[in-house]
């Protein structure tokens, strides 16, 4: 008896240890809200990269016999590599057609353009994956950024789409990707990629089809709509393939099925596959004080190629820890800055801050109070000629030795720069007619009645006699024309007296600039 009953408690405890060994079936179809809210009449394993499980109380209900079939396998074995982990996460219907043999043959035909693509991807690509997988999304997504960029995270599309994922502005801001002039979170690897997948699942949701998804991506949603409500009004499938739209956008969902065929099965298309490992690429680092930008690559010992690489969205020459309050570095080269910047006792974290102008001003004004050529401040703010800096507008100028505080989060996260046309005007002489005096020379061109009783050295309330000479400050188009209506030679007004000035540039009032090109042609982003 004593002998049974050491065996009935040896085979309690097996039976105990392989209870609490984690399983290796896959997640039932419910929602991540039912996972982790311990819901499930069963403990779920959850793949890497998501909330820790959270296992129910009281009882466990038996599994029936119809749950039994409904869940796979997972492999024991862990991913060789990204392209495998990718692979293993599949899960849009495939498309199929003359388009997608075309795309096919276009990349295999292209191994330098293939090779590039998928060399850069690997600074970005595990992080991709984790966060699809994190949302329970295809892993076909994590090879859009090839259609859309080459990943690329600087790419800029003629249409301003800007990123690794191509936001247009307007579209960037409804995702709360703050673009001003010290960063452009478009390009940022962390905060454009939740957009995107926050866009695409807000796709998903809308149209229940990821190929109608990805379709409102390039085109937008509102023109998907569209295009599917017209087929629907005339009796018409409205499925990717059935819808009338752009070429653009019909090449696609083709061009990624290209891509997710060569990346399933290389060996098919003669494409080697550079291998990436299934393995984080960077680390985030919290910045604690406003640094430059070399210096912070000088402290993580990459270099500065490699530092922008990671923090794209970065374009100035100084970080602002208001503003970015974290950094990208290579795994191992985290360690390496965190120790560097504890050490670091060489002189000031940022040679660079932020100055708010308080009036507006022209580009020589600014430098001279910022202690810069004018050459120098147009070039690391990016001031286009005949402009004039707008009052409230932030500028990137050198830090004195005596300032010690950090730029302020709202100007970190609010600073713009905003200009407007610099017009230069030319000393004119025109003839006062009958009765003409100061105020009806001022009406006649438009101008300050004291500017011209000024300029003449008059009061405000002067008449001038039939024919005198008034001088006037007139735009140099203007003074043309009525050089032209008077028959005045040119030049005229260039030999008189240089009294205040023979040609000045006087503010105009602000205009919108509107870019060369008209309307983007992307209506999604």
């Amino acid at each position: 008896m004593k002998l049974l009953n050491a065996l009935c408690l040896v085979g309690a405890l097996l039976l105990a240890g392989c209870a609490g060994t984690t399983t290796s079936t896959s997640i039932p179809a419910s929602s991540t809200a039912d996972r982790t809210a311990g819901t499930l009449p069963y403990p779920v394993p959850v793949p890497r990269g998501t909330a820790a499980p959270v296992y129910p109380n009281g009882s466990l209900t038996p599994i029936v016999s119809g749950e039994t079939g409904s869940h796979s396998v997972f492999t024991l074995a862990p991913p060789s590599d990204m392209w495998d982990r990718i692979r293993r996460g599949f899960k849009m219907p495939d498309l199929q057609g003359d388009l997608v043999t075309d795309r096919e043959q276009w990349y295999a035909t292209r191994p330098d353009y293939i090779q590039r693509m998928t060399e850069r991807s690997n600074k970005y690509i595990f992080h991709i994956v984790e966060e699809l997988e994190r949302r329970n999304m295809p892993t076909e997504l994590a090879l859009l950024p090839f259609i859309e960029s080459a990943f690329n995270p600087q790419a800029v599309s003629s249409a301003r789409a800007a990123g690794m994922w191509q936001f247009m502005p307007a579209t960037g801001t409804d995702f709360d990707l703050k673009q001003n002039i010290f960063r452009d979170d478009r390009r940022d690897v962390l905060a454009s990629t939740r957009a995107a997948l926050d866009y695409l699942q807000k796709l998903y949701n809308l149209f229940g089809d990821w190929q109608l998804a990805l379709a409102a991506y390039n085109w937008g949603e509102g023109s998907v709509s569209r295009a599917i409500a017209k087929n629907e009004r005339a009796g018409l499938p409205t499925g990717y393939a059935d819808l009338t739209m752009p070429a653009e956008t019909r090449m696609y969902v083709p061009k990624l099925q290209a891509v997710k065929n060569i990346v399933a099965n290389p060996q098919l298309f003669g494409v080697d596959l550079p291998v990436i490992a299934n393995h984080p690429y960077f680390q985030t680092v919290t910045l604690t004080r406003d640094l430059d930008v070399d210096l912070a690559a000088k402290l993580a010992d990459v270099r500065i190629e490699d530092f922008r690489a990671l923090n794209p969205a970065a374009h100035k020459p100084v970080l602002l820890a208001a503003g970015t309050p974290q950094i990208l570095l290579p795994w191992d080269n985290a360690a390496v800055f965190l120790r560097n910047f504890d050490a670091y006792s060489q002189g000031q974290y940022a040679s660079w801050t932020a100055w708010t102008v308080p009036g507006t001003m022209t580009v020589a004004a600014a430098a001279q109070r910022s202690g810069m050529s004018e050459a120098d401040l147009r070039a690391i703010n990016n001031i286009p000629p005949r402009m004039l800096i707008k009052a409230g507008s932030t500028l990137i100028v050198p830090r004195g030795a005596r300032v010690q505080e950090d730029v302020a989060a709202l100007v970190a996260d609010t600073g713009q720069l905003s200009f407007q046309p610099e017009i230069v005007t030319r000393r004119t002489l025109v003839k006062a007619g009958r009765n003409e005096s100061v105020a009806s020379i001022a009406r006649r061109y438009r101008l300050s009645p004291v500017n011209v009783a000024e300029w003449n050295d008059v009061k405000p309330n002067h008449a001038f006699q039939r024919g005198f000479q008034v001088v006037v400050f007139l735009p140099v188009k203007a003074a043309a024309a009525v050089r032209a209506s008077t028959g005045t030679p040119r030049g005229v007004g260039a030999k008189a007296p240089a009294r205040k000035g023979l040609v000045s540039k006087t503010p105009a009032a602000p205009v919108a600039l509107t870019p060369r090109g008209g309307t983007p042609s992307k209506k999604k982003r």
